[in-house]
């Protein structure tokens, strides 16, 4: 009897024990279970992305589409100037309706940054990027370097007609000749302007110089279009005879639209805009963001965006570049950017209500 005892009391206790074991086994596979699916939820991307940029129809349809059909995600784009964008999100901070800020010079992406509109992301890519194409905390990267020129109508001008620096824009014959895309919504423009103020405000810090530049440049211009496609159309018909505008631009009209349009690298330099691309602070859709972020800088997008859209990549990986960036040789001016970022907000306002010729603005 008690051998009979015993070996119930161990029958019992090993049936409670491994019911015990059943139960936590049970209860970690539950919370592995559990972990899993939290993991899971955090890195689902959300239904859709909402993109801010100044890049065009061309292009933002492009990736558009081919992010909908790797993502299954719904996107959404609102094209305008980089200065629009940067004060559109300032005026969203406490409700944002962006995710991603793609395209404009660094000095607007620094200027939100100071301003926590920007959310630190640091991409995968962050090894290809050499200093100065990126913030140190990486509230934005450089995704393109953007040389300024100046741009001629070659039905109208021969290159040797042409202006090759600029100051020589603002010789009297070219009165009534320079069409300008209105500077205050262009991070473009701002960057010319400003850089033409910078020249002698670097060794004076007096502005008196570059203002006294841009009041006989505005002598000199036909109009300050309200958008991009106003200033090419314009141009192109030799209602104006020359701009100033980006270079990858200017081939991109010429080789893809037949615009005819050919450029000059100024001699004494110019700027070379960074273009960046950033996650907005608080967006509705983060997760979503920074999958976009990849997807738009990654080698075979760079090489998408040089080889179709003429953009000169930032990544120092992208391979079998067009030689119109390979055999193009710049002269990049050398430029605080910290400055532009403190002073081209009062820089630009002053120009728009003390030298700008009003009677010249159209509007769209």
């Amino acid at each position: 009897m008690k051998n009979k005892k015993r070996a119930s009391i161990l029958t019992t206790l090993s049936i409670s024990a491994a019911l015990m074991l059943s139960a936590c086994s049970s209860e970690k596979g539950s919370s592995s279970s559990s972990e899993n699916e939290q993991g899971e939820k955090e890195n689902k991307l959300e239904e859709k992305v909402v993109i801010y940029s100044p890049h065009g129809k061309d292009i933002l349809s492009k990736f558009e589409q081919q992010f909908e059909e790797k993502y299954q995600i719904d996107v959404e784009w609102l094209d305008m100037g980089s200065q629009e964008i940067l004060d559109r999100i300032r005026s969203e901070k406490n409700n944002p309706q962006a995710d991603v800020w793609w395209g404009a010079p660094s000095v607007n992406f620094d200027q939100a940054k100071d301003e926590g509109l920007l959310k630190p992301y640091e991409p995968s890519y962050s090894g290809s990027l050499a200093e100065g194409f990126y913030d140190p905390e990486w509230h934005w990267s450089g995704t393109s370097q953007t040389p300024e020129v100046i741009m001629y109508n070659s039905k109208e001008l021969s290159e040797d007609e042409a202006p090759k620096d600029w100051d020589e824009l603002l010789d009297p014959k070219w009165k009534d000749e320079i069409i300008i895309r209105y500077p205050l919504a262009s991070g473009t423009m701002r960057t010319i302007f400003s850089a033409m103020i910078y020249r002698d405000y670097k060794d004076s810090n007096d502005t008196a110089a570059g203002y006294e530049w841009l009041e006989k440049l505005d002598a000199n211009t036909k109009e300050y279009a309200a958008n991009p496609e106003m200033m090419y159309n314009k141009v192109a018909k030799g209602e104006g005879k020359l701009s100033v505008w980006a270079m990858p631009d200017v081939v991109m009209l010429k080789e893809n639209k037949n615009y005819p349009f050919e450029f000059i690298i100024p001699e004494s330099g110019t700027p070379v805009l960074t273009e960046g691309i950033a996650v907005v602070n608080d967006a509705p859709h983060p997760k979503a963001a920074e999958a976009f972020y990849e997807f738009v800088n990654t080698p075979e997008a760079a090489k998408i965006l040089a080889d179709e859209f003429y953009r000169i990549p930032t990544r120092d990986d992208v391979e079998g570049l067009p030689e119109w960036i390979t055999d193009t040789e710049i002269k990049s001016m050398d430029i605080d950017w910290k400055v532009f970022q403190e002073n081209s907000d009062s820089w630009m306002k002053y120009w728009d209500e003390n030298i700008k010729s009003g009677e010249k603005e159209i509007k769209e």
